[in-house]
Protein backbone atom coordinates (compact mmCIF):
# COMPACT_ATOMS: atom_id res chain seq x y z
CA UNK A 1 0.00 0.00 0.00
CA UNK A 2 1.21 3.26 -0.80
CA UNK A 3 0.57 6.18 0.96
CA UNK A 4 0.35 9.90 -0.63
CA UNK A 5 2.58 12.15 0.61
CA UNK A 6 1.01 15.77 0.80
CA UNK A 7 3.07 17.98 -0.97
CA UNK A 8 4.87 20.90 1.00
CA UNK A 9 5.70 24.12 -0.56
CA UNK A 10 9.47 24.65 -1.57
CA UNK A 11 10.55 27.82 1.01
CA UNK A 12 13.28 30.00 1.37
CA UNK A 13 15.41 32.10 3.87
CA UNK A 14 14.22 36.00 3.28
CA UNK A 15 18.30 36.80 1.96
CA UNK A 16 17.59 34.07 -0.56
CA UNK A 17 13.93 35.95 -1.53
CA UNK A 18 15.46 39.10 -1.31
CA UNK A 19 18.40 38.48 -3.32
CA UNK A 20 16.09 36.79 -5.98
CA UNK A 21 13.86 40.00 -5.85
CA UNK A 22 17.16 41.83 -6.20
CA UNK A 23 16.55 44.08 -2.97
CA UNK A 24 18.29 44.53 0.01
CA UNK A 25 17.39 42.63 2.66
CA UNK A 26 17.35 45.53 5.91
CA UNK A 27 15.67 47.37 3.75
CA UNK A 28 12.68 45.17 3.84
CA UNK A 29 9.59 45.31 6.04
CA UNK A 30 10.37 43.48 9.74
CA UNK A 31 7.24 40.58 8.40
CA UNK A 32 9.40 39.86 5.41
CA UNK A 33 12.85 39.81 7.04
CA UNK A 34 12.01 37.49 9.83
CA UNK A 35 9.79 35.13 7.94
CA UNK A 36 10.11 32.17 5.94
CA UNK A 37 8.89 33.14 1.86
CA UNK A 38 7.57 30.77 -0.52
CA UNK A 39 7.89 29.77 -3.54
CA UNK A 40 4.20 31.05 -4.13
CA UNK A 41 4.75 33.71 -2.17
CA UNK A 42 7.81 34.82 -4.15
CA UNK A 43 6.08 34.22 -7.84
CA UNK A 44 3.29 36.39 -5.78
CA UNK A 45 5.42 39.68 -5.03
CA UNK A 46 7.47 39.02 -8.50
CA UNK A 47 4.33 38.97 -10.10
CA UNK A 48 1.94 41.75 -8.50
CA UNK A 49 4.74 43.68 -6.16
CA UNK A 50 3.28 45.13 -2.92
CA UNK A 51 3.86 49.50 -2.30
CA UNK A 52 6.77 48.41 -0.64
CA UNK A 53 8.67 46.46 -2.40
CA UNK A 54 8.10 48.77 -5.84
CA UNK A 55 9.09 51.47 -3.62
CA UNK A 56 12.66 49.62 -2.70
CA UNK A 57 13.28 48.68 -6.00
CA UNK A 58 12.65 51.99 -7.76
CA UNK A 59 14.50 54.13 -4.81
CA UNK A 60 16.49 51.84 -3.22
CA UNK A 61 18.82 51.13 -0.58
CA UNK A 62 19.94 48.71 -3.36
CA UNK A 63 21.78 45.31 -2.62
CA UNK A 64 25.62 45.80 -4.12
CA UNK A 65 24.96 43.56 -7.52
CA UNK A 66 22.31 46.29 -8.67
CA UNK A 67 24.22 49.25 -7.36
CA UNK A 68 27.09 47.58 -9.42
CA UNK A 69 24.85 47.02 -12.23
CA UNK A 70 23.73 50.21 -12.37
CA UNK A 71 27.28 51.77 -12.32
CA UNK A 72 27.77 49.97 -15.45
CA UNK A 73 30.54 48.01 -13.44
CA UNK A 74 31.62 45.22 -11.81
CA UNK A 75 31.03 44.07 -8.01
CA UNK A 76 34.78 44.11 -7.53
CA UNK A 77 34.95 47.42 -9.08
CA UNK A 78 32.90 48.74 -6.58
CA UNK A 79 35.29 47.49 -3.65
CA UNK A 80 38.42 48.62 -5.23
CA UNK A 81 35.91 52.19 -5.43
CA UNK A 82 35.51 52.06 -1.62
CA UNK A 83 31.54 51.27 -1.87
CA UNK A 84 31.02 48.55 0.40
CA UNK A 85 27.22 49.42 1.77
CA UNK A 86 24.06 49.49 -0.31
CA UNK A 87 23.12 52.75 -2.34
CA UNK A 88 20.09 54.64 -2.47
CA UNK A 89 19.05 55.87 -6.25
CA UNK A 90 19.88 59.29 -5.44
CA UNK A 91 23.34 58.55 -4.52
CA UNK A 92 24.04 55.86 -7.27
CA UNK A 93 22.51 58.67 -9.71
CA UNK A 94 25.31 61.38 -8.04
CA UNK A 95 28.26 59.17 -8.44
CA UNK A 96 27.00 58.72 -11.97
CA UNK A 97 27.42 62.52 -12.17
CA UNK A 98 30.45 63.57 -10.70
CA UNK A 99 31.86 60.43 -12.10
CA UNK A 100 34.29 60.14 -10.29
CA UNK A 101 38.27 58.52 -11.86
CA UNK A 102 38.09 55.01 -10.07
CA UNK A 103 34.49 54.93 -11.93
CA UNK A 104 35.84 55.55 -15.34
CA UNK A 105 38.61 53.31 -14.88
CA UNK A 106 36.34 50.64 -13.40
CA UNK A 107 33.86 51.52 -16.79
CA UNK A 108 36.64 51.12 -18.67
CA UNK A 109 37.85 47.54 -17.14
CA UNK A 110 34.36 46.31 -17.79
CA UNK A 111 34.65 47.13 -21.14
CA UNK A 112 38.03 45.26 -21.54
CA UNK A 113 36.30 42.45 -19.94
CA UNK A 114 33.46 41.96 -22.04
CA UNK A 115 35.64 42.11 -25.22
CA UNK A 116 38.05 39.34 -24.30
CA UNK A 117 34.69 36.95 -23.38
CA UNK A 118 33.58 37.94 -27.24
CA UNK A 119 36.84 37.46 -27.99
CA UNK A 120 36.79 34.08 -26.18
CA UNK A 121 33.84 32.90 -27.15
CA UNK A 122 34.43 33.19 -30.93
CA UNK A 123 37.78 31.00 -30.81
CA UNK A 124 35.63 28.51 -29.08
CA UNK A 125 33.09 28.80 -31.47
CA UNK A 126 35.70 28.38 -34.51
CA UNK A 127 37.50 26.04 -32.73
CA UNK A 128 34.68 24.00 -32.08
CA UNK A 129 33.48 24.49 -35.89
CA UNK A 130 36.92 23.45 -37.15
CA UNK A 131 36.59 20.25 -34.99
CA UNK A 132 33.39 19.62 -36.59
CA UNK A 133 34.66 19.97 -40.38
CA UNK A 134 37.87 17.47 -39.23
CA UNK A 135 35.27 14.98 -37.74
CA UNK A 136 32.82 15.27 -40.41
CA UNK A 137 35.56 14.80 -43.10
CA UNK A 138 36.71 11.78 -41.32
CA UNK A 139 33.48 10.31 -41.63
CA UNK A 140 33.59 9.96 -44.92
Amino acid sequence: MTSLKQKTSQTMKPATAAKKLGIYLAAAPTDFQEGVVSREELNALQAEPPQWLQELRQNGPHPRPVVAAKLGISISGLARGGVTEALTTEQIEAIKAENPLWLQHERANQVDVRKEAVRIKAKHEKEAAEKAAKEAKAAH
